[in-house]
């Protein structure tokens, strides 16, 4: 029996970890990710292992064109399993300089609206089908919001949210929701944190982590537990103790770089 499974974000990191994880005989997979050459050096890796693949470069930020791709393509091969991966952060200067409303609007329009432009095509053919399983990657960061990354923490906790609202949803109707919540895993996004990051595993770690999850139908897949045990005492800590917590990592506002002598 075939399975078709959707994956953006899949020219790196995790996207690309997850589709070759996925890849194998009677396999279909919808590949989509902004960097072309990427994205083909992920599908022919995902091709010699069995899997037909299909990709496309497409921007999630691009409502109608998504749309469309996603609708074509499901009315071919329907959708079983969707990952929205694609994400993007943005982190406060060491100078102390505030987010700028560009900045703050595109990682919202990809972290946030772009995950919505890519599963919201999908709810009511999977609730027509009565069958379907929808998987928001959001972060532990959504748990607290950290200083050094406010608009990253604001979308993680958005896209949290509405998964955890879809799976009270759409449960009695066939369609499985899991909220995705990874700690620190080895990727390009990952590298452009600043602060400590503990427990930190590989893409393809994290990939079978997430993949046992949702084969599960785990509502939350977080990992690794020490990181997860962590943030949620900080959720749950007064705010500031939590905040002293989160500077010992180094997950406060960035320090100005004293000058050298």
């Amino acid at each position: 029996m075939t399975r078709t499974i959707l994956i953006t974000g899949a020219s790196n990191g995790l996207g690309a970890a997850l589709a070759r994880h996925y890849a194998a005989p009677e396999t279909y997979l919808a590949l989509i990710g902004r960097d072309q050459a990427r994205l083909a050096e992920v599908s022919q890796a995902c091709q010699a292992q069995g899997a037909k693949v299909y990709i496309a470069s497409i921007s999630v930020t691009d409502k109608q064109a998504l749309k469309q791709w996603l609708e074509d393509f499901d009315t071919q091969y329907p959708i079983d399993l969707a990952i929205a991966n694609a994400g993007i952060t943005h982190m406060l200067s060491p100078q102390g300089a505030g987010e700028s409303i560009d900045a703050i609007e595109q990682v919202l329009d990809t972290n946030l609206y772009g995950l919505i432009y890519t599963l919201h095509p999908l709810i009511e053919r999977m609730r027509a089908r009565r069958r379907g399983q929808l998987a928001i990657v959001s972060s532990l960061a959504a748990w607290r919001g950290m200083p050094i990354t406010p608009a990253y923490c604001a979308s993680k906790a958005a896209v949290k949210a509405w998964g955890e609202a879809l799976r009270g949803w759409l449960a009695a109707e066939g369609v499985q929701v899991n909220v995705i919540c990874p700690g620190f895993v080895k990727t390009d996004l990952s590298d452009q944190f600043p602060g400590k990051r503990p427990t930190m595993i590989s893409a393809e770690q994290a990939a079978t982590r997430i993949a046992n999850g949702l084969k599960r139908n785990q509502a939350v897949i977080a990992f690794p537990f020490p990181l997860t045990w962590g943030m949620w005492l900080v959720a749950v800590l007064p705010f500031p103790l939590a905040s002293y917590c989160l500077g010992l990592f180094g997950y406060n506002r960035p320090r100005t770089p004293k000058p050298v002598r």
